[in-house]
């Protein structure tokens, strides 16, 4: 296994680029400092992640006819001429309507070295208010996919599905995170791993592609809450403010009575669901969670992909954090049952251990988490 190294001058100066893993904080901040990453405004003081950069929306929008990738031949730019149906500034702030998409240039753009690749995902809070949010490239062929060697600026495509939401210029709705080479584990290292840092409470994980998770429809309190789905028609959200709305405004919650042990998913509701499991990400490795997985059924699990290194390790004997989930049927209903498997998270290998991990150096908002909505609900 991986052990654990600390990071000096010389690292982020100047690293072994043949080996493969996951780019933490400090080499990140490399990149900043080497102009890899350009930013139109100077960092932010939490905007670096210990596997990842937060990216922040510029001061204009487009609405456009409809989501698009600009393909091999293209600028975003070009689209933006034929699909755009009206531009407005982020400066004060500026609703994001259910139902639109909307295109808008980040204040961070790359020029990658060639050995370099990177993905980006939602934020965690971005995912668990139903904002569906993907990042796209000159010249991209696939959403949240930057090639290695990538030279040009980046943009936001954001559509809200469940609740209208207040944005300005520099809010962060996505996060990005850099590569070198090929770092995911095989089930057979991963299966190695667990042995010594178990990376998942219960007594036979499953490994098929990635660690399996499963759904946990046994609920809580007398009335046994399992979850909480969306409420159509609710008030605008503001990204930014903390804390700073009322539960029932925004969710209803699903109750299972009885003995009942499986949950009916209305076609495009919107749910907030947790994994039977508590999940141990150690500081070595960084994980992310498939989205999508056409082998356990038509919905989507999980908007916001990336677990930091860190990801449930504070708690007593590696026991871990739950994976909260963010679920939405396709086409037709669809029955979950206590226990069905409903996702992978893929572990990485970091270049090195970050300095600061996620929970016990960042005051992060999920370490610890069971069921819980985003940060923007009072508790």
């Amino acid at each position: 296994m991986q052990t654990a190294r600390t990071i000096s001058a010389t690292d982020t100066a100047r690293w072994d680029e043949t080996v493969p893993g996951i780019l933490p904080l400090e080499y990140v901040s490399a990149l900043i400092e080497r102009g890899a990453i350009t930013l139109a405004r100077p960092v932010d003081g939490d905007q670096i992640q210990p596997a990842s950069l937060d990216l922040r929306l510029g001061e204009v929008a487009y609405r456009v006819r409809a989501s698009f990738l600009p393909g091999p031949n293209a600028l975003v730019a070009d689209k933006l001429d034929t699909l755009g149906l009206h531009e407005f500034s982020l400066r004060n702030g500026a609703v994001l309507e259910t139902g639109c998409v909307y295109i808008v240039p980040l204040q961070e753009s790359l020029s990658l070295p060639d050995t370099i690749a990177a993905s980006a995902n939602p934020k965690s809070s971005t995912g668990r208010l139903d904002v569906f949010t993907r990042v796209i490239t000159d010249r991209g062929e696939a959403f949240d996919t930057i090639p290695a060697g990538y030279r040009g600026p980046l943009y936001a495509e954001i559509s809200p599905r469940t609740f209208p939401v207040l944005v300005r210029e520099g809010s962060r709705l996505s996060q990005i995170r850099f590569r070198q080479g090929s770092p995911a584990l095989d089930d057979e290292r991963l299966a190695a791993l667990h042995s010594v840092e178990r990376l998942v409470d219960g007594d036979h994980p499953r490994f098929q592609g990635g660690l399996n998770l499963s759904i946990d429809l046994a609920g809580t309190g007398p009335e046994r809450l399992v979850g909480y789905r969306g409420k159509r028609h609710a008030s605008v959200i503001d990204v930014d403010r903390k804390a700073g709305y009322a539960v029932h405004d925004f969710w209803e919650p699903v109750l299972l009575h009885g003995g009942r042990s499986e949950l009916i998913l209305d076609p495009d509701e919107f749910y907030i669901l947790v994994s039977r499991e508590a999940v141990h990400v150690p500081p070595d490795y960084a994980a992310e969670m498939v989205p999508i997985d056409p082998l356990v059924g038509e919905f989507r699990v999980h908007y916001a992909g990336f677990f930091d290194p860190g990801f449930g390790h504070a708690q007593a004997g590696g026991a871990g954090s739950r994976a909260v989930l963010e679920v939405r049927s396709h086409e037709v209903p669809f029955i979950l049952d206590h226990g069905q498997v409903v996702g992978r998270l893929v572990y990485e290998t970091m270049l090195a251990r970050p300095k600061a991990l996620y929970g016990r150096d960042l005051g992060s908002n999920y370490q610890a988490q069971g069921l819980k909505l985003s940060k923007h609900f009072k508790a």
